[in-house]
């Protein structure tokens, strides 16, 4: 549910942009159906998350999560570091969120034939709530997990999340800080997806 952060991470390119978003609701083979640049979006989704699946930072910041939410601490992390993408955004990128974000559901709603059937019934609510940018707060962030609870297989414990979240702010925020721009240099160099609004960080 890093939602944020695969956007970011597919360039200017909508079809990468919308291939990277449904990773999740394409399974197996299923990727060649779909045009050349929304394949390798989806490529791209699954490697970004293998990266961060396997990573030893994320995995130090799941350790906050895993007593309540177990297999599923890494759905709370992907949001929370997407939390701290958009407080970091300026660190990150020359436009504003708020263009990134307009232009994501532009793409979506432009190309809303290909999309997958469960993409199609979320993405509605998922514009009309702008879920992307209340990642921005905690409340926000406290909504998109009882949401996921509701609807999912995840643990209904959004506000041991928040708690925990409230109590190791600056740990976790330290460990995104650490690892996004590694993530950054893996997508560029290994996948050849050129950020240009990226800006340069000195860490």
């Amino acid at each position: 549910m890093n939602v944020l952060a695969h956007i970011y991470l597919s360039g200017d390119s909508d079809k990468i942009i919308i291939g990277n978003y449904i990773g999740d609701y394409v399974k197996g083979r299923d990727y060649l159906k779909y045009p050349d640049l929304v394949r390798k979006g989806i490529i791209l989704h699954r490697h970004i998350d293998d990266f961060t699946d396997r990573h030893p930072v994320v995995h130090r910041s799941k350790i906050f999560f895993s007593k309540k939410y177990y297999k599923y601490a890494g759905v709370v992390i992907d949001i929370i570091y997407d939390h701290f993408l958009t407080k970091e955004w300026d660190l990150f990128s020359r436009r504003p969120l708020e263009s990134v974000t307009y232009n994501f559901y532009r793409a979506m709603v432009n190309n809303y034939d290909m999309l997958p059937d469960k993409v199609k019934e979320t993405i509605p609510f998922f514009i009309i709530n702008n879920w992307i940018e209340s990642y921005q707060t905690l409340h926000g962030i406290k909504k998109v997990l009882k949401t996921l609870s509701s609807q999912t297989s995840l643990p209904k414990q959004s506000s041991f999340a928040i708690r925990m979240l409230k109590k190791n702010y600056y740990s976790l925020q330290d460990d995104f800080l650490e690892f996004f721009p590694q993530l950054i240099d893996y997508v560029e160099k290994d996948f050849g997806v050129e950020i240009s609004h990226r800006i340069t960080i000195p860490f």
